[in-house]
C-alpha cells in the first residue's frame, strides 16, 4: 500500500503494526485526518479552468507492487499531471509526506507513460499547499523505503518501539506499549549485566 511508505518513515513499529498485523486504532489526529479527506475520499471528478480533476483516484506500480489511490489528481491542459496529497495539519514539510506523494507519482508514470515530476501536499488546518519536486534523491529515498517495508513483512518481525515524543501522536499507543516494552528492554539489561562473566 502506498499508505505505507508514510507509515514506515514516521515509525517502522507503526508501519509494521497495521500492514503487517493488521492493527489500527483511532485518537484526535486520525479523526482529524478523516474529516480533512472527505471530500476527496469520495471518488468523482470535475473541471477547473486549465484541467480536469480526479478525487479517490485508484493507482498502481506493477514494477514496484504498489497499489493505493491518490487524493486529488489534476489532468491539466497542457498536458501536466499533478497529484496533490491532503494532510490534516498546518503547512509543514515531513518527508514521510513527501515519500508517499513520490509512490503516488511514480504509479501515474507507468500508469500514463508521463512523467510526473512535481506535485504537492495540501495541508487542510492552514488551506495551504506545498510543492513538492518529485526528483532524483526523492525518488532514491523512497526505493529505499520500498525495501525496507518488504524486508520487513518477509521478515514477519515488528521494529521496536522508538518510544519518543512521537508516540504522544500515534494512535497505536495503546496497542504498541512503547513504555512498557522500554521498561522490559532496561530489566533485561539490567538482569544480563548481573550475569556478565568477570575476567
Amino acid at each position: 500500500m502506498l499508505s505505507a511508505l508514510q507509515h514506515w518513515s514516521y515509525c517502522p513499529r507503526q508501519c509494521a503494526l497495521i500492514h503487517l498485523e493488521q492493527a489500527f486504532d483511532e485518537n484526535v489526529h486520525t479523526m482529524r485526518g478523516n474529516a480533512a479527506h472527505e471530500r476527496v475520499d469520495e471518488p468523482g471528478w470535475e473541471t477547473a479552468p486549465g484541467a480536469r480533476i480526479e478525487r479517490a483516484l485508484p493507482v498502481f506500480s506493477d514494477t514496484l507492487g504498489l497499489v493505493g489511490k491518490c487524493d486529488v489528481v489534476e489532468f491539466r491542459t497542457d498536458g501536466t499531471i499533478y497529484p496533490v496529497e491532503y494532510k490534516h495539519g498546518k503547512k509543514r514539510e515531513k518527508l514521510h509526506d513527501d515519500l508517499q506523494l513520490a509512490a503516488q507519482a511514480v504509479c501515474l508514470e507507468e500508469m500514463t507513460g508521463k512523467p510526473v515530476p512535481k506535485g504537492a501536499i495540501y495541508h487542510h488546518g492552514s488551506r495551504r499547499r506545498r510543492e513538492v519536486v518529485i526528483g532524483p534523491e526523492l525518488r532514491r529515498q523512497m526505493m529505499d523505503t520500498i525495501a525496507a517495508i518488504r524486508a520487513m513483512l518477509a521478515s514477519g518481525q515488528l521494529p521496536p518501539p522508538v518510544n519518543d515524543k512521537r508516540c504522544n501522536e500515534c494512535s497505536l499507543k495503546e496497542i504498541c506499549q512503547p513504555e512498557a516494552l522500554a521498561e522490559k528492554g532496561k530489566q533485561q539489561g539490567f538482569v544480563a549485566t548481573l550475569f556478565e562473566v568477570q575476567e
